[in-house]
């Protein structure tokens, strides 16, 4: 009998099944199953059914993780207090809301050609995290409500996280008034790596 190598049997094109026993080595060729044959109608459905399925997983990684205090919500537009300005197609990497336990970043940067406080645009303001409550409405969504304080920042924050999807609107009142959307992905703590 001839010897196949590992590297052969695995660039063979057809799946094969092996039956091994002490002496010898079999080999049987398993035909391709069929494709199943789905209707427009059908693929819709299954399509729409794993979108409820990915946003309910994602609803609950993120009210996990606001629970927990581990969290970032990463804004992809922001609206500027009471003058209404909205930036849209923002860096989601400068512009979040950080929530780590017992400290907290609030971060915005809009490009708009002026530099601001933070010398990319925007204001950053870092602290503690004060009288921090939490809870669920009817409907699912989530609430959440701190205060960010230290020497130089003095803000409250409201936080809502939309049912069945990890979207979420903070709205920042203080120094700037801000209004972020975007989502709320877990950021894991020293604890949980």
């Amino acid at each position: 009998m001839m010897a196949l190598s590992p590297i052969a049997l695995a660039q063979d094109v057809n799946q094969t099944e092996i039956a091994q026993n002490d002496d010898e080595v079999n080999l049987q060729i398993i035909s391709p199953a069929e494709p199943i044959k789905e209707s427009k109608e059908e693929i819709k459905k299954r399509e729409k059914l794993l979108r409820e399925h990915a946003n309910e997983m994602a609803y609950a990684k993120a009210a996990n993780s606001m629970k927990r205090g581990y969290f970032v919500l990463t804004a992809d537009w922001v609206e500027i207090g009471h003058v209404g300005y909205r930036h849209y197609d923002i860096s989601p990497n400068s512009n979040f809301v950080l929530f780590q336990g017992e400290d907290g970043i609030i971060q915005y940067a809009v490009n708009n050609g002026h530099p601001g406080t933070n010398g990319i645009g925007g204001w950053t303001g870092k602290g503690t995290i004060r009288r921090k409550t939490i809870r669920e409405k009817d409907n699912g969504d989530v609430i959440m409500q701190y205060q960010l304080v230290s020497g130089k920042v003095n803000a409250d924050v409201f936080i809502t996280l939309f049912h069945n999807s990890n979207r979420a609107e903070a709205q920042i009142k203080g120094s700037y008034d801000i209004t972020m959307y975007g989502e709320i992905l877990p950021y894991r703590d020293k604890d949980h790596r």
